[in-house]
């Protein structure tokens, strides 16, 4: 099966790092490309591709203020993604508290025994 275009798939277009940077650097306020080209220190027109295809896939709006485009992250078109990634979330907790259980049983279970050789090497002693 074909691999989706990364212009229309939200999956393929948060496949590459920079833009998923560029969504986490625009969730806490609306900026204008000159803020976001500042911030990642890379060359205009390659923040505006990533722009552009965050735009179309719909995980950015943009609005006009004067000549000024301003860009925000869309948490609407995120959530797909979210919901997708909580199932691995679930998966991993689930993981970790497995190991965290076996680790501790592990512990426990060495701490007995060091236990018990101590008092072993005691009573040998008192022999």
């Amino acid at each position: 099966m074909a691999r989706a275009a990364t212009t229309s798939d939200a999956f393929n277009a948060v496949a590459e790092p920079r833009r998923r940077a560029i969504l986490v650097y625009l969730t806490g306020q609306e900026r204008p490309v000159s803020d976001i080209v500042a911030a990642f220190g890379v060359q205009q027109p390659s923040i505006s591709k990533h722009l552009r295809v965050l735009r179309n896939v719909g995980l950015v709006r943009v609005r006009r203020e004067g000549r000024q485009k301003l860009y925000r992250t869309n948490a609407e078109a995120i959530r797909p993604l979210h919901e997708w990634t909580a199932t691995f979330a679930r998966h991993w907790s689930n993981q970790l508290h497995r190991i965290k259980v076996r680790a501790e049983d592990e512990a426990s279970r060495a701490k007995t025994e060091s236990n018990s050789r101590r008092q072993d090497d005691l009573k040998a002693k008192q022999d």
